[in-house]
């Protein structure tokens, strides 16, 4: 038998990856089975099988490919410590975050707020989910952790700042996002990061 390539591998998770969230996106979190997965994929059931074992197995490959994104976004400006390039803001990086998940929402052709809401919810029902799903949860919190400590040597924060706290809050306000998106439709990545400047510089 040929051998299958790690490229060719590859493609065909993204493939059924793809074809789960369109499923999602459409019919609901419940309502998605992996029938309806294989159906949506054009795959046959022994080789969507092949690769994952069942929904949950996609969900956990949904969070570490898609909310990654999101880490390696958070990264990227968060600069070495041994550079001399400046830590952003904080509502440069959010406005910078959560523009980052609407273009990955546009490339995969997808809502990704939608869906996320969607699995946040099942997260909050269902056990299995929420392992599934809270190892992505902390790195993204790790990252802005390490964000905020890099801001907090910038000046951006008190030097007695707690970057934990920090990365708690800072984690917070991308969900914040997405639900207000999704609910009012009226904010935008920069409308709110404006607003959290305006919160940043409060007068005592």
């Amino acid at each position: 038998m040929p051998k299958i390539s790690e490229e060719h591998r590859a493609e065909k998770r993204q493939q059924i990856i793809a074809a789960t969230l369109r499923c999602v996106e459409r019919d609901g979190f419940h309502k998605t089975t992996m029938a309806a997965v294989v159906k949506e994929s054009g795959l046959s059931a022994g080789s969507v099988y092949t690769y994952f074992r069942g929904k949950n197995d996609i969900i956990r490959a949904i969070a570490e490919s898609g909310l990654t994104t999101i880490v390696e976004a958070i990264t990227r400006f968060t600069p070495d410590p041994s550079s001399d390039e400046d830590t952003l803001p904080p509502s440069r990086a959010i406005e910078a975050a959560t523009q980052h998940f609407l273009d990955v929402s546009e490339e995969l052709g997808v809502d990704l707020p939608r869906i996320a809401l969607q699995t946040w919810a099942e997260a909050a029902r269902d056990p299995e989910i929420r392992e599934v799903m809270a190892p992505e949860a902390r790195r993204i919190r790790a990252a802005w952790r390490s964000y905020a400590e890099g801001a907090i040597e910038a000046g951006r924060f008190r030097k007695d700042a707690d970057p934990e706290r920090i990365a708690m809050v800072l984690t917070g306000l991308l969900p914040g996002f997405i639900l207000q998106r999704l609910m009012l439709g009226d904010v935008t990545p920069k409308i709110y990061a404006a607003g959290l400047t305006d919160l940043l510089d409060y007068a005592d």
